[in-house]
């Protein structure tokens, strides 16, 4: 059994004395496994970093081993080290991706959507678009969000919540006494305006509160990644 692809590292971790084991999201083949002769050395240890862009070629003599992977760099992305906010959002989009994601299960549109906000991380102002990020995570796990009109007048004026049960929008005046058991619902969520990070703070407790529901068969009762919550704790500082 044989392949080649190109993809994101979301993990790595030693594997006996001098190999490791990484895990690799790829445009075709999707979260998938493999061990690297010589992974930990020095050398590779760079390569094989969660973030990197990589082309990969997997071999095994069964497709359901765990198989061993030749990697060579395509984009390295040590840059981020140096910037506190940009490294926690690359953990965090990688440490979701390897919760998320069955593994060996492609989700082409979701790898192309991931890679562009990955590339996004250089550049300042990217917060919104891992909000936007985690709302097709979620549409690609089967738990769309519907912020188009009011779940219950059918409007598409004054949205301004989301019921914690459907993920529908409801309008101000409709929620009447239930808006406090409602979700607040950020502008920015419905693409209008720049965005404060008290918006984008409102935006991922709701995007969080549906990932912890559609993730829970797989959480087995624990948080979200820890890598999240630490984005969210210095997007708060900021």
């Amino acid at each position: 059994m044989e392949w080649r692809d190109q993809g994101a590292v979301l993990t790595m971790r030693p594997h006996g004395e001098s190999s490791a084991i990484i895990e690799v999201f790829t445009a075709a083949h999707g979260r998938h496994a493999g061990v690297v002769r010589g992974g930990a050395s020095r050398r590779m240890a760079a390569v094989v970093q969660p973030g990197t862009q990589v082309d990969v070629v997997w071999r095994a003599r069964l497709d359901e081993q765990i198989g061993s992977y030749t990697v060579e760099p395509l984009q390295s992305r040590a840059g981020l080290m140096a910037d506190r906010l940009a490294l926690a959002g690359l953990n965090a989009i990688c440490a979701m991706l390897h919760a998320a994601l069955p593994e060996r299960e492609s989700h082409p549109a979701l790898y192309r959507h991931s890679i562009a906000l990955l590339n996004a991380l250089q550049t300042p102002g990217w917060p919104p678009d891992y909000l936007r990020w985690e709302q097709a995570l979620l549409e690609e796990l089967g738990f769309a969000l519907d912020l188009t009109r009011c779940a219950i007048t059918g409007s598409r004026e004054d949205l301004a919540y989301v019921s914690p049960k459907t993920g529908r929008a409801v309008n101000r005046d409709a929620a009447g006494d239930w808006a406090a058991r409602l979700l607040p619902l950020p502008p920015v969520m419905l693409g209008q305006g720049p965005a404060s990070r008290i918006e984008i703070a409102q935006g991922l407790a709701i995007t969080g509160h549906f990932l912890t529901r559609s993730l829970e068969p797989t959480l087995n009762g624990r948080p979200l990644p820890e890598a999240r919550h630490r984005l969210l704790d210095l997007l708060a500082r900021e």
